[in-house]
């Protein structure tokens, strides 16, 4: 497999970063995920506004351009022949003095790989998920980034124990925040809810993208602090993220929802569809 790495494109097997990189050192670093639908990427421009506001947050000096990725990823494809894919641009804070000695970081490791993806589902995929005894940890920040922190999702990932299952991180106060790679919606009553952000989860690009669906088509919307036992009163539940897309939950320990028959979460699903096959 090829790979972008600072400028180059190289052989996964060939290509080295500095052992004193923050990011490998000391965690520094932000990425994100998308998916290409014949060869176009989804929602890029979101994705690129998020990661470059987390660079601005930790004083990472650089800015990602659309032209410059889009030309990227124009060329990655061409080099491994995908059409559909998933893509992870990761940025860390590149090589610095020993001992965390530098504070603001001017020569970034930029890498960008990927693999290849079969089509699309044309259909509502559905899976059941777990509440984790694990809590969600809190951000390092202000706000969550997509940053390369991510021992509290490797935990929720061991402790399941099972990749056909996602696990639903509740906060330590108790109120449910995420999946281990994903957003939570459930409907109850006409009503669309989902974890604020103020729970300290990671704003999703599919979740924005939901709830500014959801404001055009006129469905009703909740965010806020929800228990677990509002979440198993639902009728329906869905999770969403970037390559799985809308993802129908049929069943929350032992708690049955609608799953593929959830209208709302049907409706999602097709919207989503239908603006993915735009590309």
């Amino acid at each position: 497999m090829y790979i972008y790495l600072n400028g180059e494109y190289v052989r996964d097997r060939d290509a080295v970063i500095s052992p004193f990189d923050y990011g490998y050192l000391y965690g520094i670093g932000v990425f994100e995920t998308f998916r290409i639908y014949n060869g176009r990427p989804f929602l890029l421009e979101e994705h690129l506004e998020r990661m470059n506001n987390a660079l601005r947050n930790i004083a990472i000096r650089k800015t990602v351009g659309k032209t410059e990725v889009e030309n990227i990823l124009s060329k990655l494809l061409q080099l491994n022949g995908w059409t559909n894919a998933s893509i992870r641009l990761n940025i860390s804070a590149g090589p610095g003095a020993p001992a965390l000695g530098t504070l603001e970081f001017v020569e970034p490791t930029i890498m960008v790989y990927g693999g290849a993806l079969s089509n699309a589902p044309e259909t509502l995929q559905d899976k059941e998920a777990k509440v984790l005894r694990i809590s969600r940890n809190t951000p390092e920040g202000p706000i969550r980034w997509k940053s390369h922190h991510f021992l509290n999702n490797l935990l929720g990932k061991q402790e399941l124990n099972n990749h056909g299952i996602e696990g639903i991180f509740l906060t330590k106060e108790g109120y449910v925040a995420e999946g281990v790679t994903s957003n939570l919606f459930w409907q109850k009553d006409e009503t669309l809810y989902t974890p604020s952000v103020d729970t300290g989860i990671l704003n999703g690009i599919t979740r924005q993208y939901v709830l500014a669906i959801c404001k055009k088509l006129g469905i009703r919307v909740q965010t806020g602090e929800f228990t677990i036992d509002h979440l198993l009163e639902a009728d329906e539940c869905f999770m969403t993220n970037s390559v799985q897309e809308v993802i129908a939950i049929s069943k929350i320990d032992g708690k049955s929802y609608r799953g593929k028959s959830g209208r709302t979460t049907n409706e999602l699903f097709e919207r989503y569809k239908a603006d993915r096959n735009k590309l």
